[in-house]
Protein backbone atom coordinates (compact mmCIF):
# COMPACT_ATOMS: atom_id res chain seq x y z
CA UNK A 1 0.00 0.00 0.00
CA UNK A 2 1.46 3.35 -1.03
CA UNK A 3 0.92 6.76 0.45
CA UNK A 4 -0.45 7.84 -2.94
CA UNK A 5 -3.23 5.24 -2.66
CA UNK A 6 -4.18 6.49 0.82
CA UNK A 7 -4.26 10.07 -0.40
CA UNK A 8 -6.39 9.11 -3.42
CA UNK A 9 -8.91 7.40 -1.19
CA UNK A 10 -9.12 10.26 1.31
CA UNK A 11 -9.63 12.75 -1.50
CA UNK A 12 -12.53 10.67 -2.82
CA UNK A 13 -14.02 9.75 0.58
CA UNK A 14 -16.58 12.64 0.54
CA UNK A 15 -17.87 11.53 -2.86
CA UNK A 16 -18.04 7.89 -1.78
CA UNK A 17 -19.98 8.74 1.38
CA UNK A 18 -22.36 10.97 -0.55
CA UNK A 19 -23.08 8.20 -3.06
CA UNK A 20 -23.55 5.64 -0.28
CA UNK A 21 -25.83 7.83 1.84
CA UNK A 22 -28.15 8.58 -1.06
CA UNK A 23 -28.42 4.91 -1.95
CA UNK A 24 -28.89 3.71 1.64
CA UNK A 25 -30.49 6.62 3.53
CA UNK A 26 -28.40 5.73 6.57
CA UNK A 27 -25.34 7.54 7.90
CA UNK A 28 -24.06 4.49 9.76
CA UNK A 29 -24.54 2.11 6.84
CA UNK A 30 -22.97 4.62 4.45
CA UNK A 31 -19.90 4.96 6.68
CA UNK A 32 -19.63 1.16 6.88
CA UNK A 33 -19.90 0.92 3.09
CA UNK A 34 -17.09 3.43 2.65
CA UNK A 35 -14.93 1.51 5.13
CA UNK A 36 -15.58 -1.74 3.28
CA UNK A 37 -14.62 0.03 0.05
CA UNK A 38 -11.33 1.09 1.60
CA UNK A 39 -10.58 -2.47 2.72
CA UNK A 40 -11.17 -3.75 -0.81
CA UNK A 41 -9.06 -0.95 -2.30
CA UNK A 42 -6.33 -1.65 0.21
CA UNK A 43 -6.32 -5.31 -0.77
CA UNK A 44 -6.42 -4.77 -4.53
CA UNK A 45 -3.37 -6.33 -6.15
CA UNK A 46 -3.26 -3.86 -9.03
CA UNK A 47 -3.72 -0.12 -8.79
CA UNK A 48 -6.69 0.83 -11.03
CA UNK A 49 -6.29 3.26 -13.91
CA UNK A 50 -9.01 5.50 -12.42
CA UNK A 51 -9.35 5.51 -8.65
CA UNK A 52 -12.62 7.44 -8.89
CA UNK A 53 -14.25 4.95 -11.26
CA UNK A 54 -12.97 1.95 -9.32
CA UNK A 55 -13.94 3.21 -5.87
CA UNK A 56 -17.32 4.49 -7.00
CA UNK A 57 -18.07 1.10 -8.51
CA UNK A 58 -17.01 -0.74 -5.36
CA UNK A 59 -19.01 1.44 -2.98
CA UNK A 60 -22.06 1.15 -5.26
CA UNK A 61 -21.89 -2.64 -5.30
CA UNK A 62 -21.47 -2.74 -1.52
CA UNK A 63 -24.49 -0.47 -1.13
CA UNK A 64 -26.65 -2.57 -3.45
CA UNK A 65 -25.90 -5.65 -1.34
CA UNK A 66 -26.65 -3.75 1.89
CA UNK A 67 -29.87 -2.32 0.48
CA UNK A 68 -31.14 -5.73 -0.55
CA UNK A 69 -30.71 -7.05 2.98
CA UNK A 70 -32.01 -3.82 4.51
CA UNK A 71 -35.32 -4.17 2.67
CA UNK A 72 -36.25 -7.09 4.91
CA UNK A 73 -35.37 -5.14 8.05
CA UNK A 74 -37.39 -2.14 6.91
CA UNK A 75 -40.43 -4.29 6.24
CA UNK A 76 -40.28 -5.32 9.91
CA UNK A 77 -39.59 -1.79 11.16
CA UNK A 78 -41.92 -0.45 13.85
CA UNK A 79 -43.85 2.58 12.57
CA UNK A 80 -42.87 4.92 9.71
CA UNK A 81 -39.29 4.67 8.44
CA UNK A 82 -37.34 7.86 7.72
CA UNK A 83 -33.74 8.31 6.54
CA UNK A 84 -31.15 9.12 9.16
CA UNK A 85 -30.77 12.93 9.38
CA UNK A 86 -27.68 14.38 7.77
CA UNK A 87 -26.54 17.84 8.87
CA UNK A 88 -23.70 18.32 6.39
CA UNK A 89 -23.07 16.70 3.03
CA UNK A 90 -19.27 16.24 2.85
CA UNK A 91 -19.26 16.31 -0.95
CA UNK A 92 -18.92 19.92 -2.01
CA UNK A 93 -19.53 21.03 -5.59
CA UNK A 94 -20.51 24.74 -5.69
CA UNK A 95 -21.59 24.55 -9.33
CA UNK A 96 -24.13 21.82 -8.54
CA UNK A 97 -24.97 22.68 -4.95
CA UNK A 98 -28.71 23.07 -5.57
CA UNK A 99 -29.04 19.75 -7.40
CA UNK A 100 -27.04 17.94 -4.74
CA UNK A 101 -29.12 19.48 -1.95
CA UNK A 102 -32.35 18.47 -3.69
CA UNK A 103 -31.18 14.87 -3.98
CA UNK A 104 -30.34 14.90 -0.28
CA UNK A 105 -33.80 15.94 0.94
CA UNK A 106 -35.83 13.43 2.92
CA UNK A 107 -38.61 13.73 0.37
CA UNK A 108 -36.21 12.67 -2.40
CA UNK A 109 -34.71 9.85 -0.32
CA UNK A 110 -38.18 8.53 0.44
CA UNK A 111 -38.98 8.54 -3.27
CA UNK A 112 -35.77 6.59 -3.89
CA UNK A 113 -37.05 3.99 -1.43
CA UNK A 114 -39.70 3.08 -4.00
CA UNK A 115 -37.08 2.06 -6.55
CA UNK A 116 -35.35 -1.29 -6.88
CA UNK A 117 -31.75 -1.39 -5.62
CA UNK A 118 -30.40 -1.29 -9.19
CA UNK A 119 -32.69 1.57 -10.23
CA UNK A 120 -31.68 3.49 -7.15
CA UNK A 121 -27.96 3.01 -7.75
CA UNK A 122 -28.24 3.94 -11.43
CA UNK A 123 -30.29 7.05 -10.64
CA UNK A 124 -27.84 8.25 -7.99
CA UNK A 125 -24.77 7.73 -10.14
CA UNK A 126 -26.27 9.10 -13.37
CA UNK A 127 -28.75 11.78 -12.31
CA UNK A 128 -27.13 13.06 -9.13
CA UNK A 129 -23.41 12.68 -9.77
CA UNK A 130 -23.47 12.78 -13.60
CA UNK A 131 -21.47 9.60 -14.19
CA UNK A 132 -21.33 8.47 -17.80
CA UNK A 133 -23.22 5.33 -18.75
CA UNK A 134 -20.02 3.31 -19.26
CA UNK A 135 -19.06 4.06 -15.64
CA UNK A 136 -22.58 3.35 -14.39
CA UNK A 137 -22.67 0.04 -16.27
CA UNK A 138 -19.33 -1.02 -14.80
CA UNK A 139 -20.48 -0.06 -11.31
CA UNK A 140 -23.73 -2.05 -11.31
CA UNK A 141 -22.62 -4.92 -13.54
CA UNK A 142 -25.17 -4.37 -16.30
CA UNK A 143 -24.91 -3.37 -19.95
CA UNK A 144 -25.10 0.28 -20.95
CA UNK A 145 -28.40 -0.37 -22.70
CA UNK A 146 -29.84 -1.94 -19.56
CA UNK A 147 -28.61 1.00 -17.46
CA UNK A 148 -30.25 3.46 -19.82
CA UNK A 149 -33.56 1.63 -19.36
CA UNK A 150 -33.08 1.57 -15.57
CA UNK A 151 -32.35 5.30 -15.61
CA UNK A 152 -35.48 6.07 -17.62
CA UNK A 153 -37.69 4.06 -15.26
CA UNK A 154 -36.09 5.57 -12.18
CA UNK A 155 -36.38 9.12 -13.53
CA UNK A 156 -40.03 8.58 -14.38
CA UNK A 157 -40.85 7.30 -10.90
CA UNK A 158 -38.95 10.18 -9.28
CA UNK A 159 -40.60 12.81 -11.49
CA UNK A 160 -44.07 11.40 -10.77
CA UNK A 161 -43.52 11.71 -7.02
CA UNK A 162 -41.88 15.13 -6.90
CA UNK A 163 -43.99 18.19 -6.01
CA UNK A 164 -44.49 20.64 -8.85
CA UNK A 165 -44.10 23.90 -6.93
CA UNK A 166 -41.53 23.41 -4.19
CA UNK A 167 -40.41 26.60 -2.45
CA UNK A 168 -37.02 28.13 -3.23
CA UNK A 169 -34.25 28.29 -0.66
CA UNK A 170 -34.94 31.88 0.46
CA UNK A 171 -38.65 31.29 0.87
CA UNK A 172 -38.00 28.05 2.76
CA UNK A 173 -35.66 29.78 5.19
CA UNK A 174 -38.04 32.67 5.84
CA UNK A 175 -41.04 30.43 6.45
CA UNK A 176 -39.00 28.11 8.64
CA UNK A 177 -37.80 31.01 10.79
CA UNK A 178 -41.38 32.18 11.26
CA UNK A 179 -42.52 28.66 12.09
CA UNK A 180 -39.89 28.03 14.73
CA UNK A 181 -40.57 31.44 16.30
CA UNK A 182 -44.29 30.64 16.43
CA UNK A 183 -43.60 27.20 17.84
CA UNK A 184 -41.31 28.55 20.57
CA UNK A 185 -43.97 31.07 21.59
CA UNK A 186 -46.87 28.64 21.29
CA UNK A 187 -48.48 31.15 18.90
CA UNK A 188 -51.58 29.32 17.69
CA UNK A 189 -52.65 31.90 15.12
CA UNK A 190 -49.22 32.08 13.49
CA UNK A 191 -48.95 28.30 13.41
CA UNK A 192 -52.36 28.08 11.77
CA UNK A 193 -51.25 30.61 9.16
CA UNK A 194 -47.99 28.82 8.38
CA UNK A 195 -49.19 25.22 8.22
CA UNK A 196 -50.96 23.81 5.18
CA UNK A 197 -54.51 22.62 5.79
CA UNK A 198 -53.39 19.05 5.07
CA UNK A 199 -50.11 19.27 6.98
CA UNK A 200 -48.67 15.98 8.23
CA UNK A 201 -46.40 15.35 11.20
CA UNK A 202 -44.57 12.07 10.65
CA UNK A 203 -42.37 10.63 13.38
CA UNK A 204 -39.82 7.83 13.18
CA UNK A 205 -39.17 6.37 16.62
CA UNK A 206 -38.68 2.75 15.62
CA UNK A 207 -40.51 1.72 18.77
CA UNK A 208 -37.64 3.12 20.86
CA UNK A 209 -38.94 6.60 21.77
CA UNK A 210 -42.35 8.12 22.60
CA UNK A 211 -44.56 9.48 19.83
CA UNK A 212 -47.80 11.44 19.74
CA UNK A 213 -49.20 9.11 17.16
CA UNK A 214 -47.33 6.21 15.58
CA UNK A 215 -49.22 6.61 12.32
CA UNK A 216 -48.69 10.37 12.18
CA UNK A 217 -50.77 13.47 12.83
CA UNK A 218 -52.68 14.81 9.84
CA UNK A 219 -54.41 18.13 9.24
CA UNK A 220 -53.85 21.57 10.70
CA UNK A 221 -56.83 21.11 13.03
CA UNK A 222 -54.86 18.46 14.94
CA UNK A 223 -51.31 19.64 14.30
CA UNK A 224 -51.70 23.24 15.50
CA UNK A 225 -52.98 22.49 19.03
CA UNK A 226 -50.48 19.66 19.32
CA UNK A 227 -47.51 21.90 18.52
CA UNK A 228 -48.84 24.78 20.63
CA UNK A 229 -49.28 22.46 23.63
CA UNK A 230 -45.86 20.89 23.21
CA UNK A 231 -43.95 24.20 23.35
CA UNK A 232 -44.53 25.05 27.05
CA UNK A 233 -43.78 21.45 28.10
CA UNK A 234 -40.55 21.51 26.09
CA UNK A 235 -39.51 24.77 27.74
CA UNK A 236 -40.42 23.40 31.17
CA UNK A 237 -38.05 20.43 30.85
CA UNK A 238 -35.22 22.75 29.74
CA UNK A 239 -35.40 21.80 26.08
CA UNK A 240 -33.41 23.75 23.51
CA UNK A 241 -34.31 24.05 19.83
CA UNK A 242 -31.22 24.45 17.65
CA UNK A 243 -32.09 25.57 14.15
CA UNK A 244 -30.09 23.64 11.58
CA UNK A 245 -30.23 22.70 7.94
CA UNK A 246 -31.08 18.99 7.89
CA UNK A 247 -30.79 17.02 4.65
CA UNK A 248 -30.51 20.27 2.73
CA UNK A 249 -33.80 21.64 4.11
CA UNK A 250 -34.75 23.88 7.06
CA UNK A 251 -34.89 21.93 10.26
CA UNK A 252 -33.85 21.76 13.87
CA UNK A 253 -32.19 19.58 16.45
CA UNK A 254 -34.10 19.37 19.73
CA UNK A 255 -31.83 18.94 22.75
CA UNK A 256 -32.22 18.57 26.47
CA UNK A 257 -30.78 21.01 29.02
CA UNK A 258 -27.42 19.21 28.83
CA UNK A 259 -27.22 19.39 25.05
CA UNK A 260 -28.16 15.76 24.40
CA UNK A 261 -30.31 15.05 21.35
CA UNK A 262 -34.05 14.32 21.57
CA UNK A 263 -34.91 14.46 17.90
CA UNK A 264 -34.25 15.99 14.50
CA UNK A 265 -36.97 17.92 12.66
CA UNK A 266 -37.14 18.59 8.93
CA UNK A 267 -39.67 20.88 7.25
CA UNK A 268 -41.09 20.37 3.77
CA UNK A 269 -42.49 23.62 2.36
CA UNK A 270 -44.77 23.79 -0.68
CA UNK A 271 -46.98 26.54 -2.08
CA UNK A 272 -46.01 28.95 0.69
CA UNK A 273 -47.01 26.63 3.54
CA UNK A 274 -45.39 23.94 5.63
CA UNK A 275 -46.74 20.70 4.21
CA UNK A 276 -44.81 18.09 6.19
CA UNK A 277 -42.88 18.01 9.46
CA UNK A 278 -40.69 14.92 9.68
CA UNK A 279 -39.24 14.06 13.06
CA UNK A 280 -36.58 11.43 13.72
CA UNK A 281 -36.57 10.19 17.32
CA UNK A 282 -35.13 6.70 17.01
CA UNK A 283 -31.97 6.96 19.15
CA UNK A 284 -30.15 4.58 16.81
CA UNK A 285 -30.56 7.17 14.04
CA UNK A 286 -29.36 10.11 16.14
CA UNK A 287 -26.09 8.89 17.65
CA UNK A 288 -24.01 10.39 14.85
CA UNK A 289 -25.53 13.81 15.69
CA UNK A 290 -24.41 13.64 19.32
CA UNK A 291 -25.11 11.98 22.68
CA UNK A 292 -28.78 10.97 22.78
CA UNK A 293 -31.14 12.18 25.51
CA UNK A 294 -33.49 9.96 27.49
CA UNK A 295 -36.81 10.75 25.79
CA UNK A 296 -38.77 8.51 28.15
CA UNK A 297 -37.46 10.44 31.18
CA UNK A 298 -38.40 13.66 29.41
CA UNK A 299 -41.90 12.31 28.87
CA UNK A 300 -42.28 11.53 32.57
CA UNK A 301 -41.16 15.05 33.44
CA UNK A 302 -43.54 16.49 30.85
CA UNK A 303 -46.38 14.44 32.29
CA UNK A 304 -45.74 15.91 35.72
CA UNK A 305 -45.96 19.33 34.10
CA UNK A 306 -49.17 18.28 32.37
CA UNK A 307 -50.85 17.45 35.63
CA UNK A 308 -50.31 21.00 36.83
CA UNK A 309 -50.96 22.74 33.50
CA UNK A 310 -54.37 23.60 32.02
CA UNK A 311 -53.52 22.07 28.63
CA UNK A 312 -51.77 18.72 28.25
CA UNK A 313 -48.46 18.51 26.41
CA UNK A 314 -47.61 15.60 24.21
CA UNK A 315 -44.45 13.50 24.39
CA UNK A 316 -41.28 14.61 22.60
CA UNK A 317 -41.56 14.59 18.82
Amino acid sequence: MTRARVEEFEELRPLLFSIAYRILGSVGEAEDAVQETWLRYQGAAVRPASAKAYLSAVVTRVCIDVLRSARVRREEYVGPWLPEPLLTDPYQDPERAAELADSLSMAALLLLERLSPLERAVFVLREVFAFGFPEVAAAVGRSEAACRQLAVRARRHMDEGRPRFEAGRTEREELAARFFDAFAEGDVESLRELLAADVAIIGDAGGKAPLWNERGTFGAGKAVPLLAAFAPAFRHIGGVLERREVNGRPGAILRDRDGKVYSAWVLEILDGRIRTIRTVLNPDKLRHVGPVADAWAALREANRFRRSAPRPPGPPV
